[in-house]
């Protein structure tokens, strides 16, 4: 059959996005970068010379196949059809459109019903090819590694089947062009050989192996590093795991402060963990939940008959909480009795239930926490003074998550492995410019917002695809600044818009000039009028030169 040319589709181009003011080159919500292929071609020497050339084709044909995976995600997203034949194509587009090589279909052929796939294209001025031709010497296979990983990435993912592509001639390894096949995995003979090009090569399984161990290692060596399920990297995660983990080798007191949100049960269930109370209960109690008339009974218990409804005789959390940890979230919504029992417990280690006589002698570690500044409570005559010097024995302060952006992608992560098991579907992550948002948002809610938002946007996003800054933020804008216009040349995106929207000119233009020739003269006499007849000055008015302006005046004179 005749060679089709794939074509470059403008709605493609459209969503290349220019932010020249942050460095930064979009597509669609993937950021992109423009490397000299002379740099690429010596990182290609450098795999070669030291995985050897079996290694490294393995390791670039990976490399295509997870860039065909978002290839496929966009052609999903961007193309105006269904059909398999018009996605298929589109991924192709997009080769041309990121300057790695220009496609000749040869042969298309796709049967949904029946199973059958074949496809045969001819690449023209392959980037891989180059750089074997003029930078790394010509090799005695074909060497267009990843872009037949690309091709069969994203052709199995159209189609939802495995789909294998070949190249069977090559000019970078002296052919006269390069030719790829695509089949449907099983009719490859070789299949098996073949597939282990896209698993793990055995030197990369063994090096993560190995960096597993050392950091279990390093875990047992260390365990001050961490802090439970209580997740960072930063500086300050770094301080808090310090400061925590001291604090469960003693049987302090400890007063974590901090905003709604940040994490301050995780930080005390881990203290309760790492001390020699572990063994027994951690209770955490939300202050602010219990009705102020109630909260005394609820903490230190009751006796049967101490007021209407006390029907028995029960336990407070306190006593529950015997030899292990008490976690009192809100301390600041204390009534002034429960502060003054509070005080006696931290003071002697003891209670009363409330209607008893009886003193019980009782074991805790608290742990209290507030959002609120208890110094300044005091100040107010909210809070007992001498509570809040008991309580402040060890303050850890724990910073908002706007503070300490470095743990973010930890936390997303950790977040996306949670839901993506409690929704029993896996997405293929966040976006590039989602995770842009991700790390610029202020995060009022703090650690809780962020868990939020996560499973939102899981819910919202289908089971493989990536996670759009829409989704996690979908009243917030994320337009770029630049886009490509339609031949080619850098605009703001707002003018794009406004040219494609305000073409009524043209048409008024036209209907009232017989003819291109007449408009030109138009624009001419517009320039000249605009400067007062000075040539130079109409010239810059019209974005030409001084000649140039001169030579369409004589032609239009001799008409």
């Amino acid at each position: 059959m005749d060679a089709f040319t794939l074509p470059i589709e403008q709605q493609l181009c459209q969503q290349i996005r220019f932010k020249e003011e942050d460095g930064q080159i979009w597509f669609d919500e993937q950021r992109m970068l423009l490397l000299q292929l002379i740099a690429l071609a010596e990182f290609r020497k450098e795999q070669i010379d030291t995985l050897g050339q079996e290694r490294a084709k393995g390791f670039f044909m990976r490399l295509g196949y997870s860039m065909g995976k978002k290839d496929a995600q966009l052609a999903l997203r961007l193309s105006n059809s269904k059909d398999p034949i018009d996605l298929i194509r589109t991924g192709f587009g997009l080769h041309s459109l990121k300057g790695m090589v220009r496609i000749d279909e040869q042969r298309l052929e796709v049967d949904q019903d029946s199973g059958h796939f074949y496809a045969e294209y001819v690449m023209h001025e392959s980037y891989e090819a180059e750089m074997f031709l003029t930078e790394l010497g010509m090799l005695d296979e074909p060497v267009c590694w990843s872009l037949v990983g690309q091709a069969s990435a994203f052709t199995s993912a159209l189609l939802g089947r495995e789909i294998l592509f070949k190249e069977i001639t090559c000019r970078g390894s002296g052919d006269s062009s390069c030719l790829i096949v695509g089949k449907p995995a099983e009719e490859w003979e070789d299949v098996d050989a073949y597939r282990e090009y896209f698993r793990r090569s055995s030197v990369i399984e063994e090096l993560y192996e190995l960096q597993s161990q050392i950091s279990v290692l390093r875990h047992k060596v260390d365990k001050k590093s961490t802090l439970g399920n209580f997740r960072g990297q930063s500086p300050g995660y770094q301080q808090i795991c310090k400061l925590a983990n001291r604090a469960a080798e003693a049987n302090v007191t400890v007063l974590l402060l901090g905003e709604t949100g940040v994490g301050k049960e995780l930080v005390a269930r881990a203290i309760h963990d790492g001390s020699n109370r572990n063994e027994n209960k951690f209770v955490a109690v939300n202050c602010a939940a219990i009705p102020p008339d109630l909260i005394e009974s609820e903490l230190f218990g009751v006796e049967k008959g101490a007021f209407t409804g006390a029907t028995q005789s029960r336990p407070g959390k306190f006593e529950r909480a015997h030899l292990g940890t008490i976690f009192l979230d809100e301390v600041i919504e204390l009534s002034p009795r429960a502060q003054a029992a509070l005080l006696r417990v931290l003071q002697e280690g003891e209670l009363e239930r409330v209607g008893d006589n009886q003193t019980r002698n009782i074991d805790v570690r608290v742990v209290a926490a507030t959002n609120e500044s208890l110094e300044e409570a005091v100040k107010e005559g909210r809070f007992r003074a001498d509570l809040y010097y008991r309580l402040n024995v060890y303050p850890i302060n724990i910073p908002p998550l706007r503070e300490r952006p470095e743990d973010l992608p930890m936390l997303i992560e950790h977040f996306l492995e949670k839901y993506h098991a409690y929704y029993s579907k896996r997405t293929a992550g966040l976006s590039g410019l989602a995770m842009q948002a991700m790390m610029k948002y202020d995060w009022p809610g703090n650690v809780r917002e962020l868990e939020n938002l996560i499973e939102r946007a899981l819910i919202l996003t289908d089971n493989g695809e990536e996670i759009s800054a829409s989704s996690l933020f979908p009243t917030l804008g994320f337009n770029a600044t630049q886009t490509l216009s339609a031949d080619g040349h850098l605009v703001d995106v707002d003018d794009e818009a406004a040219h494609s929207e305000s073409n009524d000119w043209i048409e008024s233009a036209l209907n009232a000039c017989e003819s291109l020739e007449e408009i030109e003269q138009k624009f001419l006499d517009y320039a000249l009028d605009k400067a007062n007849g000075n040539v130079s000055e109409a010239a810059r008015v019209l974005g030409v030169s001084r000649p140039t302006l001169a030579y369409r005046m004589k032609k239009m004179e001799e008409k």
